[in-house]
């Protein structure tokens, strides 16, 4: 038997569309290589048996391409955590006492909110501005800023 080059093409296509099934992000990298080994075949005829190892050989590349390029870096990992509120500067919009919450509003969104329900260890009014020292669970611990 042999693979023709629109045997690729064909394999490539239907690879492409699996991936919308099965989204994976490795499917993709097979089926562009089954395209890009068809369009060689169809410009350099070659034997079935080297056809199948630079489809394997370019499906690893790209797949490992891909997965090096979108790998997470160390400092991505930090994103959301509650050290990224730390120091923030807020004003503070309702009256925090030590043993009643406050609320504080913050100009920019801190951990995906611009509003956070906070505590003190100090009387603190309305209208004052205040720096997140600590998450604590879903409210923020705060002191003047």
């Amino acid at each position: 038997m042999t693979i023709l080059w629109w045997h690729w093409i064909v394999i490539g296509f239907a690879l492409c569309v699996a991936e919308l099934a099965l989204p994976a992000l490795v499917l993709i990298w097979l089926g562009v290589a089954a395209l890009v080994l068809g369009l060689l075949v169809l410009l350099l005829p070659m034997p079935m048996t080297l056809q199948l190892l630079l489809w394997a050989v370019l499906s690893t590349a790209l797949t490992f391409g891909w997965l090096r390029f979108f790998r997470r870096k160390p400092d991505d990992l930090r994103i959301g955590s509650s050290s990224e509120a730390l120091g923030e500067i807020g004003l503070l919009v309702k009256d925090v006492e030590p043993y009643v919450p406050g609320e504080v509003l913050f100009q920019r969104p801190v951990l995906g909110s611009d509003r956070w329900a906070c505590i003190a260890e100090a009387k603190l009014s309305a209208g004052s501005r205040v720096r997140v020292l600590a998450v604590e669970g879903s409210c923020v611990r705060v002191g003047a800023a």
